[in-house]
C-alpha cells in the first residue's frame, strides 16, 4: 500500500513538474533567461505555416533587442577585458624594469660590499687579503732568514774574536820573543864589540 501511495505521489509531482515547463505561458521567458531559453521559447509559441514558423513581431523586436543587449553587454565586458589586459601589459613591462633595476642594484651593492677602494683602486676584500698575507708571509721568510744569518754570524763573530786574540796572543808571544831575541843579539853585540876593543 505504502509503495503503491509512493508511486502514485511521484508520478503526479513528475507530471505535474512537467506541464510547468512545457507550458508557454509560463511566464515570461522572454523578458527574463538566457538567449537560448529566449529562442526556445519563441519556437515554442510560434506557429506552423506550410512548413514555416510564423513568430510574433512583438516576440521578434524583443529577442533582437535582447540579443543587441546581450552583444554590448559582450562588447563592453571585452573592451574591459581589453583594458585590464593592456593595463596588466603595462604592470608587467614597468615591474620588469623595476625587476632588472633591482637587480642592478643589487649585484652592485654585493660588488661594493665584496671590494673597496685601496690607493685609489678598486680592489677585492678576498685580493686584498690575499696580498696581505702574501706580504706577512714574504717578510717573516726575511725575518727567519736574516735572524738565521744574524745567528750564524754571531758565532762566526765569537769565532773571529776567539781566533783574534788566539793570534794576538801568539803575536804577543812572538813579539816578546823577538824582543828577547833582539836584546840578546845586541847583548853579544855588545859584548863583541868590548871585546875587540
Amino acid at each position: 500500500m505504502k509503495i503503491k501511495l509512493l508511486t502514485c505521489l511521484l508520478v503526479f509531482i513528475a507530471h505535474f513538474s512537467f506541464s510547468q515547463e512545457n507550458s508557454p505561458s509560463s511566464g515570461g521567458s522572454l523578458n527574463s533567461g538566457t538567449i537560448e531559453s529566449q529562442f526556445e521559447y519563441i519556437y515554442r509559441t510560434s506557429n506552423d505555416f506550410q512548413g514555416y514558423e510564423v513568430v510574433k513581431k512583438e516576440n521578434l523586436q524583443a529577442l533582437k533587442s535582447h540579443i543587441l543587449d546581450s552583444l554590448k553587454v559582450y562588447k563592453d565586458q571585452i573592451m574591459v577585458l581589453k583594458t585590464e589586459k593592456a593595463s596588466q601589459s603595462d604592470s608587467l613591462v614597468l615591474l620588469s624594469g623595476n625587476l632588472a633595476q633591482t637587480q642592478k642594484e643589487k649585484e652592485e651593492a654585493v660588488v661594493a660590499k665584496e671590494s673597496f677602494e685601496f690607493l685609489g683602486i678598486a680592489i677585492e676584500k678576498t685580493l686584498y687579503s690575499s696580498i696581505m698575507w702574501s706580504i706577512v708571509a714574504i717578510l717573516a721568510a726575511f725575518l727567519v732568514f736574516f735572524s738565521s744569518q744574524y745567528f750564524r754570524s754571531g758565532s762566526k763573530i765569537k769565532k773571529a774574536q776567539k781566533d783574534l786574540e788566539d793570534i794576538q796572543s801568539e803575536f804577543e808571544q812572538h813579539r816578546k820573543n823577538a824582543l828577547e831575541r833582539e836584546r840578546k843579539l845586541k847583548r853579544e853585540l855588545i859584548d863583541a864589540q868590548m871585546g875587540k876593543s
